[in-house]
């Protein structure tokens, strides 16, 4: 199948728009709902374990209907622990920690940080080459990061921003992921296979963790709103990246990773209809910066079927 702008027309096209902006629309809730997880003081080890459990029962049933199983070779369980150390163990407990005080608009932002993240490694690994436009990409990234720490720009107290850095850290674990799986492969498995296989895996290791730092939680004593939006949160991630898979298979990877566009602005959208939060005029010049350099730093080609 060819890019989308050159192959798919009609109905099918507005099926690929309308997943697009589901996806964007989804993914960018699961942030204020993360933050309404935090809001009962449950800590971030314990947010992972169920968050693992949940993802590991829709994936699971999604293989399951798909009759693709898991996958249990040496090389594949390095991969299931390399990426749920890399991306679900680290950035989420930083995300946890984070969104307990940054707005959760903030964090939407950050989170798309990703593939500027990304570049250098890819540099670094000579995966990719240099170029003026990309090195641009990383200036107006780090502008609109600079903007929201500066004291009075977005932030409502600059003295949240000495948790940027703390905020950072999962989009430059994601980075680290991306860049493994881009170099590496997924040992043939497909997509959904691998998120369930380093789910699975995820959860063996969070689990001693989590009972051994006490932070462990029953969700169903006292089940609440924080409890809710854990659930809602952790079912829309698994229900989102299957969609996502199934887009890029069908409309082309560029064309799907144009969603991370409308998940800022959609974070941004959730935050302010679910929890409230009203931001400065600038905010929206650091949306700019950022989604520009987002852009450039991103890498351009046909969108072809995987």
């Amino acid at each position: 199948m060819t890019a989308l702008a050159a192959g798919p027309q009609g109905r099918q096209r507005r099926l690929y728009v309308a997943a697009l902006v589901t996806l964007g629309l989804g993914w960018g809730m699961t942030q204020p709902l993360g933050k309404i997880a935090t809001s009962s003081g449950h800590k971030p080890f314990g947010l992972i374990f169920w968050q693992l459990v949940i993802c590991i029962l829709v994936l699971g049933t999604l293989s399951a209907v798909r009759g693709k199983g898991l996958v249990f070779t040496r090389a594949t369980l390095k991969f299931y622990v390399i990426v749920a150390v890399m991306g679900t163990l680290v950035p989420n407990a930083t995300f946890y920690l984070s969104a307990t005080r940054l707005p959760a608009g903030i964090m939407s932002m950050i989170i798309s940080a990703v593939p500027m993240l990304a570049f250098p490694m890819a540099l670094a690994l000579r995966m990719e080459r240099f170029s003026a436009r990309r090195l641009l990409g990383l200036l107006l990234g780090l502008a609109a990061v600079g903007l929201i720490a500066a004291p009075g720009a977005v932030l409502p107290d600059p003295a949240l921003a000495v948790f940027l850095p703390v905020a950072l850290v999962g989009p430059l674990f994601y980075a680290m992921e991306a860049t493994y799986v881009a170099r590496n492969g997924t040992e043939g498995m497909d997509a959904v296979q691998a998120m369930l296989g380093a789910s699975v895996v995820g959860l063996v290791i969070c689990a001693p963790i989590t009972l051994g730092s006490g932070q462990f939680f029953d969700p169903f004593a006292g089940f609440g709103r924080a409890e809710a939006a854990l659930v809602g949160s952790s079912a829309i991630h698994a229900l989102m990246y299957a969609g996502y898979v199934w887009l890029a298979s069908r409309a082309g990877s560029v064309f799907a990773a144009q969603c991370s566009y409308i998940v800022t602005g959609a974070g941004i959208f959730w935050a302010m209809a679910l929890l409230g939060e009203r931001f400065p005029p600038f905010i929206w010049l650091a949306v700019v910066l950022l989604l520009s350099g987002v852009a450039l730093v991103s890498p351009r080609g046909a969108a072809k079927s995987g």
